[in-house]
C-alpha cells in the first residue's frame, strides 16, 4: 500500500488574474483553492501517494469551493471539519503587486490544543506541517506544537516546512518561534535566503550548523538548486531553467515532490529532482497548484 502523508493547514480561496494581469487591470479572475499544505497534499497525490489534508473550514459558499477543488486534486478531504462560526479565508494575488491576505478570524485560524489531541493519526506515515500555522493565532501556534509532540509520539514522521510569511508576523518575533519547530521535525525544508533572514545564516552549510540534529535538512536556494543534508551525506541538485510566470506555490510544489520520492526509497538526488520537476510546474502557471479536474485547462502544456 502507498505511504499515507497527512497534511495539516490552513487553504484559502484564492482570487488571480486569469491572464497575469493586475487586479486593477485584469477583465477575468481564477478563483482557486490556495494553501500550502493542501498544495503539498495535491503534489504527492499526483505522483501516486496517499495524500490526506485536515483543516478547518467555514459553513460558506468558498468553503465549499475549497474542499471541491482541493478533492479534485486527488486529495482525501473528508477529515476536513466545518465551521459555522467563523470564515474560510480568502487572499487575493495582484502579480507583479504581491498578495493581500482576508484571513483574521477565519475558521482555520481557530486551530487549538485541543484538535491536536483528536487529530487522526492512524495508518499516518508522515505528518506535513508548516510555519504559517504558527502565524495565524496563539492558539493555533499551540496547536501546532501539540501535533508535532503527538505525533512524534506515535512515531509518525513530522515534515516541517519553515515557510516564514513577512505578511503576518516579522523575521524578529518569527525566528525563534521557527527555529525550535524545526528542530524537533524529522524533515525540515527551508529557503537559504529565508533562512538568512531568520536566523543570520547565508550559506546552506550555515543552516545545517544551526540544526546539526534534524535527520534531513533540505536547503532551497531558489533558481540555483537546492540541498539535502541527511546524517553525514550534503547532496546538491541544480534547479531546472523554466520560464517563471508565477513563483508562488512553487515551494509546495518541490515539497510535494520531494516526499512523493521519498515515499518510494528514492536516493537523494531523486528527491531533490522530484521537487525541482514538480516546482517547474508551478512556476509555469498562474494557480498555486496543479492537478484541479475540474480545471484542465490550468495544467501548462
Amino acid at each position: 500500500m502507498s505511504p499515507v502523508l497527512l497534511a495539516v493547514g490552513e487553504t484559502m480561496a484564492m482570487l488571480a488574474p486569469a491572464d497575469g494581469a493586475g487586479v486593477v487591470e485584469a477583465t477575468g479572475f481564477l478563483v482557486d483553492a490556495g494553501g500550502a499544505e493542501s498544495n503539498v497534499a495535491a503534489h504527492a497525490a499526483a505522483l501516486g501517494v496517499t495524500a490526506r489534508w485536515w483543516s478547518r473550514l467555514g459553513v460558506d459558499a468558498l468553503g465549499d469551493r475549497v474542499l471541491r477543488q482541493v478533492a479534485g486534486r486527488g486529495v482525501d478531504v473528508s477529515l476536513v471539519e466545518r465551521d459555522a462560526a467563523h470564515p474560510t479565508g480568502l487572499y487575493v494575488k495582484d502579480p507583479g503587486r504581491g498578495v493581500s491576505y482576508y484571513r483574521r478570524g477565519s475558521a482555520a485560524s481557530c486551530f487549538s490544543r485541543a484538535d491536536a489531541a483528536t487529530l487522526a493519526l492512524d495508518g499516518v506515515d508522515v505528518l506535513h506541517v508548516s510555519g504559517i500555522t504558527a502565524a495565524l493565532s496563539d492558539t493555533a501556534r499551540d496547536f501546532l506544537d501539540a501535533a508535532i509532540g503527538r505525533a512524534r509520539d506515535e512515531g509518525v514522521t513530522v515534515s516541517f516546512d519553515v515557510n516564514h510569511r513577512a505578511a503576518l508576523w516579522s523575521a524578529a518575533e518569527a525566528a525563534p518561534v521557527l527555529r525550535a519547530l524545526a528542530a524537533r521535525a524529522d524533515l525540515v525544508f527551508v529557503g537559504r535566503d529565508e533562512a538568512e533572514v531568520l536566523w543570520g545564516t547565508p550559506t546552506d552549510a550555515d543552516v545545517r550548523a544551526l540544526f546539526p540534529g534534524i535527520a534531513e535538512l533540505v536547503v532551497k536556494d531558489g533558481d540555483v538548486g537546492a540541498t539535502v543534508f541527511a546524517g553525514e551525506e550534503r547532496v546538491f541538485v541544480p534547479s531546472l531553467a523554466v520560464e517563471v510566470l508565477d513563483a508562488v506555490g512553487a515551494g509546495d510544489a518541490f515539497a510535494g515532490g520531494y516526499l512523493a520520492a521519498r515515499a518510494t526509497g528514492a536516493t537523494a538526488s531523486d528527491r531533490l529532482r522530484s521537487g525541482h520537476e514538480r516546482a517547474a510546474l508551478t512556476l509555469r502557471t498562474y494557480g498555486d497548484s496543479l492537478h484541479d479536474a475540474a480545471h484542465p485547462d490550468r495544467t501548462p502544456a
